[in-house]
């Protein structure tokens, strides 16, 4: 295999794991929520308070943010927009090279 089709099979196997640990995430969370909901109602733990709200909301925040990482963050921020950015950094620092270079170049002449 080519190393560019090689990156390509790597990049898709690591993007399917993460959606399918993104859809574990939201299996278990429903799962979870009915778990809680039915214990609360039954007082299952001793507790009163209607606690299964805010766990369940507080999971659904974490949810969310492993949502947005695994669709928004990691399908933007891959291989090649390091790449593109590590070569933008880069050219940017051999251009100062070569300025101060020239600068030096200029002030050794005068």
């Amino acid at each position: 295999m080519e190393k560019e089709q090689h990156e390509q099979y790597e990049y898709a196997r690591k993007r399917l794991k993460q959606k399918k640990g993104l859809y574990f995430h939201f299996v278990l969370l429903v799962l979870g929520s009915i778990f809680m909901f039915i214990a609360n109602h039954y007082s299952i733990f001793g507790f009163t308070a209607n606690w299964a709200i805010w766990v369940i909301t507080f999971w659904a925040f974490l949810f969310i943010l492993h949502f947005i990482k695994v669709y928004i963050t990691d399908r933007f921020m891959n291989k090649n927009w390091e790449r593109d950015q590590i070569d933008k950094l880069v050219a940017k620092q051999q251009q100062k090279i070569v300025q101060l270079h020239n600068q030096i170049e200029e002030n050794s002449t005068k």
